[in-house]
């Protein structure tokens, strides 16, 4: 998963190697787009948790039929949301970039790039609700292969599509889109052939509400949880704008960076669900629980090495590479001094939430959600963005992750300590 995970991140920072080519507009216009493009992961990854949940456990205790039930009715699921959620967001990208702030040619250059991520979203979907069942009934390994080929699909096609290479057409930042939402359509077909070669598809409709019932069980809370990131990503954003586009380019090529790392803890937290979900459901509730206290463990280290690594490479990368402008270099390096040693913390809220979903206990994720974001994270960074500007949002963003990282922790282990003890 990391493989995958890091690969697809790899791909991101290439598309913004390639738009900052274009200049800061391009790379605002990209910032503008980021939050809108996060809401869309949100209804993915809600339906894939609640899937895998699901699945993991009914593979774990061993009901074949049933896990090839949910299998093919979670798919029929996720592309139906996924055209509903489509076009809504075609046909808002516009409004929804302008509420952010964003004007002018940036504001027409982040639309252009939303419409055609939008109609691409279905498929995307669908592949990453497949990547989550494969890796729900034990195949870890061609998940991770699938998304690293489509990365390399990716990077291949943004330059050739944004500038009009070997006779395409030039089709500037929404280029970048098409390439992405090509190779991930790619994806999804790759994933739907895997899970019909392991005979994972029941092609029948009985058992779908009960199906869907149980999938949305967690994974409508998971998609409530999703879309609450996404909310204070708006505000921030927001907050942002009113410092200039460059201070949101910089932004976005940071974020972009450090996301590099994150991946790696979200590919963490992405196989504790499955690793937990299995296990419990065989009854082997020791082998969760130090699965939970080793990867808990390897966040918090991983947080100190990205911390290392950001603050020593973290310009030489931005300057060299996307950006010469002295304001979204100035940005992004504020960022790396505040933020990365904090990721980890943050990690072990991912790592707590998915250990809940994992056992059909969505609520705890939704309340862990809602306090990082709303509670403390939103009204925070407004206080540090009255008090210090920008900076002070960066302030208020790793306090949060600190904070809310040792409360989730704090409330993982002992549910799952008591969970354990009341099933044996």
């Amino acid at each position: 998963m990391a493989l995958g995970s890091v690969s697809m991140l790899g791909a991101q920072i290439a598309e913004t190697v390639v738009l900052g080519w274009i200049g800061t507009n391009a790379l605002a216009a990209l910032g503008y787009a980021f939050p809108t493009t996060i809401t869309l992961y949100s209804f993915a990854g809600g339906i894939g948790t609640g899937a895998s949940s699901v699945t993991a456990r009914a593979f774990g205790a061993g009901e074949k039929t049933r896990v090839a039930a949910i299998v093919t009715h979670a798919h029929l699921l996720a592309l139906l949301v996924g055209i509903a959620v489509s076009g809504v967001f075609a046909a808002t990208a516009g409004p929804i970039v302008g509420l952010l702030g964003a004007t002018g040619e940036v504001r027409q250059m982040a639309t252009d790039y939303l419409t055609v991520f939008a109609i691409g979203f279905p498929l995307f979907m669908t592949s990453i609700v497949g990547s989550m069942l494969l890796r729900a009934t034990g195949n870890a390994a061609s998940p991770g292969l699938i998304m690293a080929i489509g990365s390399v699909g990716q990077i291949v096609l943004c330059p050739i599509l944004v500038y009009g290479w070997l006779g395409a057409p030039a089709l500037g930042i929404a280029g970048a889109a098409w390439a992405y939402v090509i190779s991930r359509a790619l994806g999804s077909v790759a994933y739907a052939v895997l899970i019909a070669r392991q005979r994972l598809f029941r092609w029948t409709l009985r058992g779908l509400g009960g199906s869907w019932l149980a999938i949305m069980h967690v994974g409508g809370p998971a998609i409530g949880s999703g879309l609450v990131m996404p909310v204070s990503m708006f505000i921030i954003t927001r907050l942002l704008s009113a410092h200039g586009d460059a201070v949101v380019a910089g932004y976005n090529v940071a974020s972009r960076v450090e996301m590099l790392a994150h991946m790696i803890l979200w590919s963490a937290s992405s196989s504790v669900e499955p690793f937990v979900g299995q296990n419990w459901g065989a009854g082997l509730f020791n082998r969760a629980r130090r699965a939970l206290k080793l990867t808990n463990n390897f966040a918090l280290l991983w947080g100190v090495f990205t911390f290392v690594v950001m603050v020593t490479c973290g310009e030489w990368v931005v300057s060299k590479w996307i950006s010469t402008d002295p304001v979204v270099i100035e940005v992004a390096v504020w960022f790396f001094m505040i933020i990365p040693l904090s990721i980890g913390f943050m990690g072990m809220t991912q790592i707590a939430s998915s250990s809940f979903n994992a056992l059909g206990k969505p609520a705890p994720s939704v309340v862990i959600s809602l306090l990082r974001t709303l509670v403390v994270y939103v009204p925070l960074a407004i206080l540090g963005d009255h008090l210090f500007g920008y900076i002070g949002i960066f302030v208020a963003t790793a306090a949060s992750n600190v904070g809310v990282g040792l409360i989730a922790w704090n409330w993982n282990a002992s549910y799952v300590r008591r969970a354990a003890k009341e099933a044996k």
